[in-house]
This record gives structure tokens, sequence and C-alpha cells, in this order.
């Protein structure tokens, strides 16, 4: 019994490894993110290996582009301090898609309202799992929270005084969404930035479909630039802010080509 149960303490930590060397290189290689910078009014708030984007909305309340992986909310918290503000002066939520780690601190704001693509509703509440390789072996854990408003791809939704444009990216998960404020596109999980700058897709062991990530990047480059969109500056939830435009995400697009 004790040299099975050897063995099997040995396979379990060889496991345990080689998925910590997996997600360790899957970060790798990755442009930092930098916490505290800023574009168009919108704000990046670095949370350990995720960033909160947080952008003022008018009425001294602000919206924050995912809650953080930090269920205590530091970061977040830290920042609204900054502005002499509270949890309760968060108006609104706009969730890129339910992984833990950009959802954890959605409690921490009970007057938000919790917004999220349709496909994602159960994703972001925590009834509904995932596919990816390591995603699918995460417990479905309901978090207490609800999704108060619905978007659709395409729409337009007023956040107090801000406009904000929805965009569906599936694949990283389902309902993955981008969101385009004052000029910043929030790609959530669905882009990176590499150490050179150049823009990658998500990465294959937390995705459902990186076929239909990639796909759904291609279309939103074409969307955007079908539209002639204002778009000033990309940030990515796990790296940095490119602000050369678009087009980083154009040469991306011609790469699939």
């Amino acid at each position: 019994m004790k040299r099975f149960l050897k063995i099997l303490g040995a396979v379990v930590l060889v496991f345990v490894l080689a998925v910590v060397g997996i997600v360790a290189a899957t970060f790798m290689g990755r442009q930092s993110i930098t916490d505290g910078f800023e574009v168009n009014n919108v704000r990046i708030v670095k949370d350990g290996i995720v960033s909160v984007a947080v952008f003022p909305i008018g009425g001294g309340q602000v919206a924050l582009v995912d809650s953080g992986n930090d269920a205590a909310g530091k970061a977040i918290l830290a920042e609204l301090a900054r502005r002499q503000m509270g949890p309760d002066n968060v108006a609104a939520i706009l969730v890129t898609h339910g992984h833990d780690d950009h959802a954890n601190g959605l409690k921490l704001f009970p007057k938000a309202q919790i917004m999220a693509l349709d496909l994602e509703v159960g994703r972001v509440e925590g009834t509904e799992g995932f596919h990816g390789p390591v995603t699918q072996l995460m417990p479905v854990k309901p978090r207490g929270v609800k999704v108060a408003r619905i978007l659709h791809d395409g729409e337009t939704v007023l956040i107090g005084q801000t406009p904000v444009r929805v965009f569906a990216v599936p694949g990283h998960t389902p309902g993955s969404a981008a969101y385009l404020v004052n000029g910043v596109l929030l790609l959530g999980d669905a882009a990176d930035v590499d150490s050179n700058g150049k823009v990658i897709g998500s990465p294959w062991i937390f995705s459902d479909s990186q076929p239909d990530d990639r796909a759904s990047l291609v279309r939103l480059d074409q969307r955007l630039l079908q539209e002639h969109a204002d778009v000033k500056a990309l940030a990515f939830a796990h790296s940095g802010v490119r602000t050369e435009g678009l087009a980083p995400l154009t040469a991306y697009a011609m790469e699939q080509h």
C-alpha cells in the first residue's frame, strides 16, 4: 500500500509540475501589464496576472471592464480610493468572459449593473462550465451574482454619459466580448500582445476553440475597418496596451490569410 501511495504521489506531482510548466510557458513572452496606464480616460489597473479597466461615466461614478482575479479586490479598491470613491461608485461592470480571473470580484460591487453577452450569462453567473483543456476541469459553482443586462453583438450601450460598443468575439469562450470605450478596444483574453508588440491569439490551454478565436479577431478587424471606427488603442487583459490604433490587429488579421 505504501509503495502504491508513493507511486500515486509521484504521478500527481509530475502532473502538477507539467501543468504549472505549461501555464508558465503560456504567459512567457508577453508584454507586461502597465499598472495605471491611461488612454482617453480608460485606466488599466493591474491585478496580479490580469488587468481591469476603469473609466468615469459622469455623476461621480465609474464603470469597470471585468472585476479581476482577487476576490478581495485590493487593486480595484485602491484605484477607487485614489479617486476618492468606494464600491458603491461602481455603476456597471462589463464582463469580457466568465473565467475566474475576470469575474472573482463581481460580488464586491452590489450596486453595479453586471453586463455580459447573451452566450456568456451562465458562465458569468457560475452555472455553466467551459471546454478548454484546463478550464473544463474547473468546477461549476454559482457565484451568487446575476447578469442584469444581457448584451448583443454590435449594439451600443450608454453607461452614464459614456457610449460603449459591444462586439462578440467567440472562441476563448462561447460568449467572449470586446468593448470599444473612448476609442480604446478592450479585448479581454481574445488576444494578447507579445514582448515585441505583436498581437497574438488567445492561449490554447485556456480556450474553448483557438480556430474560432482567430476567426473572430479577423472578423472584428474587418468590421472595424469597414466602419472606419475610431480606434486609438488596443488593451489586453493579460498584457500591455498598444497605442497605434487598429494597425496591430490588422497586421494579425493579414497573417491569418
